[in-house]
């Protein structure tokens, strides 16, 4: 299938030697020790706040709590901020900070430990002391120097007491003008400009630096995790129009923070730890946290607009939580709309005598389809399924998998799966094959079952030939396969007919879609091709003029159940298409 996808210049590999250090730096635990079975880390953010709920603290804590783990804060600053900007900014005695601190590490076993605001040379003092005499096993830096306006947030003294903080973390997330001012070089312009001045501070400080891509141009915006060893792992994320921004730096951080908490967490359970051994983080571990918090922001600042936050004149928060509420909705157990429905908006019964009176119409216009009905009752299925169709169009998989953007383990994941499935999509399509009424039809279903299993063959020995599989199907692939098998054999054959019918469909539209993206050095260029060819489009063609036909000669029950079935299998291919973001841990 597809080749593998370029990584940066400087990112010579995406999976860097195991067993080193996240660091470089190995760090004592604290004398309290996580308990075997916890899997939920505490994490602290020692930063300043915002009232507007979009940076500082609260963000961190929003941050920390979608990523799974527990959230605990010391605030350094108290700022008077909003979407627009800060008014003015109050620092309490460091008396008080330190008061915070013993609060908490006399009670809580720290996991780890996020840093933002220290808004002086005497607060980032305090703090250093404090976690060099109270070691945390994971920590990481969001050295707050520099706004997004280019403004500095640090006088000179202070700069240097952070400069001499970073070799006593784990990781630093600087933005690009803050990584020059670390490196007291200029501000990067490009990504390989960004590595070097990574790759000379996390050599000198033994440190993980992240090159964070929003600052830079391009499409992709992604994350570059930088060891001191000179190796690096990227992760490929869209670059998005948006002006929902505010508190990005905040959110990576006390993310990562998190995902690495857990990453030590599980070791910690594998291994049976007992009180007094440590686990150390290593570069792999880091980049599955880089990835998991990486994706997770980039769905945050897509949903942030959502939230209408703020007046406008200024940057918006991102939504913390659209990841959560996406995957709750996936796993409501109510019975989708469409099985439900036995009227239309104006009250009709949905009886199925006629292409009106088959499904409700989407409240979203699916638009005109590339490859079009074959009549009118394939009209009428493609015009019920708008809304599903453009939020497949709209999911982070198939966005990324059009401007090239997508990581090569979320694609790996996609066509592991899809292997699975052209099994038994095969099989489905030679049972229709099989209970054809015309000869047409049976050559037709039984030239796309050939295809299938040919398709899938062809997985085994490209793409998936030399790399880890799962194992088995996952829930939506075994509901998805289950139900087209099922259709097919055990319903009227314009059941199963229509139950086959979107992955024709929806992959050639998608296809087309996103092929307007394609070029030659695109890393997903034969899927794309595959999928948005002519061939492909000749077949789901023919594909359409045998569900208009089954649809024609159906009585009207029928045709209800079909359409049901259309419908569902395009809800499957959404849960799909989706499945490899869900997959996150």
């Amino acid at each position: 299938m597809a080749e593998q996808p370029t990584a940066p210049a400087c990112a010579p590999t995406t999976n860097p030697v195991p067993g080193a250090s996240a660091s470089g730096t190995s760090r004592a635990p604290q004398t309290a020790q996580v308990p075997q079975a916890a899997r939920v880390p505490r994490v602290l953010s020692i930063a300043g706040t915002d009232p507007s709920g979009g940076a500082g603290i609260q963000a961190d804590l929003k941050s920390i709590a979608a990523s799974g783990g527990y959230g605990m804060c010391v605030t350094t600053s108290l700022v008077a901020q909003n979407t627009c900007g800060v008014r003015e900014v109050f620092t309490p005695p460091l008396e008080f900070l330190t008061a915070q601190l013993a609060a908490v590490f006399d009670d809580v076993t720290v996991d780890a430990v996020k840093i933002g605001m220290l808004g002086d040379a005497d607060t980032i003092r305090t703090v250093r002391t404090w976690l060099s005499e109270h070691p945390v096993p994971v920590v990481v830096l969001d050295p707050v120097m520099i706004a997004s306006s280019g403004d500095r947030l640090l006088q000179a003294e202070a700069e240097q007491a952070l400069r001499d903080l970073v070799p006593l973390v784990n990781v630093i997330t600087p933005n690009i003008p803050e990584l020059a001012v670390l490196c007291q070089k200029e501000p990067a312009q490009t990504f390989d400009e960004a590595h070097e001045q990574a790759a000379n501070l996390a050599a000198a400080t033994g440190t993980t630096v992240i090159v964070k891509g929003g600052h830079l141009c391009g499409q992709d915006a992604g994350n570059t995790a930088v060891f001191p060893d000179g190796t690096c792992a990227h992760v490929r994320t869209p670059r998005l129009d948006s002006r929902n921004t505010h508190g990005t730096g905040c959110s990576l951080s006390s993310s990562l923070a998190t995902r690495l908490g857990v990453e030590l967490l599980q070791h910690a359970e594998a291994a049976g730890h007992a009180a007094g051994q440590q686990s150390v983080l290593t570069s792999e571990d880091t980049h599955r946290a880089l990835q998991w918090s990486t994706r997770w922001l980039h769905e945050s600042i897509a949903a942030g607009a959502g939230l209408q936050v703020g007046s406008g004149e200024g940057h918006g928060p991102v939504d913390h939580a659209a990841r959560a509420r996406r995957l709750e909705a996936a796993a409501s157990a109510y019975p989708w709309h469409h099985l439900l429905a036995t009227t239309d908006s104006e009250g009709n019964t949905l009886d199925g005598t006629s292409p009106e009176r088959l499904l409700p119409v989407s409240p979203v216009p699916a638009g005109e389809a590339v490859v079009k009905p074959a009549g009118p009752w394939t009209a009428a299925l493609w015009a019920a399924g708008g809304e599903t169709w453009h939020q497949i169009l709209d999911l982070p998989f198939v966005r990324a998998l059009g401007d090239g953007t997508l990581d090569e383990d979320l694609f790996a994941f996609y066509l592991d799966q899809d292997a699975l499935y052209l099994r038994d999509y095969s099989r489905a399509l030679a049972t229709l094959s099989a209970r054809a009424d015309t000869a047409q039809a049976q050559v037709h279903w039984a030239a796309g079952a050939h295809e299938a299993i040919a398709a899938e063959s062809q997985l085994h020995e490209g793409w998936l030939a030399n790399r880890a599989r799962l194992g088995g199907p996952s829930p939506i692939t075994m509901g998805y396969t289950n139900f087209l098998r099922a259709s097919a054999a055990g319903d009227d054959y314009v059941v199963g007919a229509a139950a086959v019918l979107p992955c024709y469909w929806l992959y050639e539209e998608v296809g087309a879609v996103l092929s307007s993206q394609n070029h030659a050095d695109h890393p997903y260029a034969e899927w794309l091709s595959m999928y948005g060819g002519e061939e492909f489009a000749a077949e789901v063609a023919r594909s359409l003029a045998e569900v208009e036909r089954a649809f024609e000669a159906a009585s009207p029950d029928q045709r209800v159940r079909a359409a049901r079935a259309y419908l569902s299998a395009c809800v499957y291919e959404r849960e799909f298409f989706d499945q490899a973001h869900r997959a996150l841990r």
